[in-house]
Order: C-alpha cells, then sequence, then structure tokens
C-alpha cells in the first residue's frame, strides 16, 4: 500500500511541464468531484464553480488507503478549499494538501487550467 501512495506527488504550477487534456469544463459536476486517470494514477478533481475555481489531487485517501477522495464533500475552511473524505471525514487543503485536521496525512495537488472550455492538468511527466 505504501508503494501506491508514493506514486502521488504534488505538482506546483511552475512545476508542471506537461498539461494533460482531461476532458470539457461540463464532463465535471458544478461545486463537485470527478475522478480522471493518467498513467497509474487516480486524480480527483473539482469544479468549485461558486467560486470558478478549479483544483485537482490524488484520488486515493492516506487514511484507509481507498480510492474515493473524488467523491468527497467540498467547501472551505477559513477561505481554505478543502475536500472532505466520504467514509472517514478527513479534511484536506486542496491548495497545498495538507491534513485540515492537523494529523500527518497529506495528499498531492496538481495544477488546474482551463483552456476554450478544455480542463487540462499539470504534471511533472
Amino acid at each position: 500500500m505504501e508503494e501506491l501512495l508514493n506514486t502521488y506527488k504534488s505538482v506546483t504550477l511552475e512545476g508542471a511541464r506537461t498539461w494533460v487534456q482531461v476532458g470539457h469544463q461540463s464532463d465535471f459536476p458544478q461545486n463537485g468531484g470527478a475522478c480522471i486517470k493518467h498513467k497509474n494514477k487516480q486524480i480527483a478533481v473539482y469544479n468549485f464553480s461558486l467560486t470558478q475555481s478549479w483544483y485537482a489531487c490524488q484520488n486515493l485517501c492516506p487514511h484507509k488507503m481507498e480510492m474515493v477522495l473524488s467523491r468527497g464533500m467540498i467547501g472551505d475552511l477559513d477561505g481554505i478549499p478543502k475536500v472532505a473524505c466520504p467514509l472517514h471525514k478527513k479534511t484536506f487543503s486542496l491548495e497545498n494538501g495538507s491534513n485540515l485536521n492537523g494529523e500527518n496525512f497529506k495528499i498531492a495537488v496538481y495544477p488546474v487550467k482551463i483552456q476554450n472550455e478544455m480542463v487540462y492538468i499539470g504534471f511533472e511527466d
């Protein structure tokens, strides 16, 4: 299981060398998430239509190693966009992947850009 978790590494906007088209904006639910697959990674993509913001993170919840974050509840905590695991309610920042419950669990996050109504996620590879 540790091996699986190690396949995910956060990517910054500056560190994105490859932008992968993952779908049309309409393919993703407003104020919700959906999962895409890129190589051996499952990535959760979130459309915060209320703030016109997009976020992406690993779909794997590091608490119990379940691929469920795309189905998590999204919102914010003191202005920090977050996702809560639908199974365990652990909450993670969608900006930097930190655990907002103060625990050691962390998730990988990825930059998202929109061009011509298409959604792209930035990767290092």
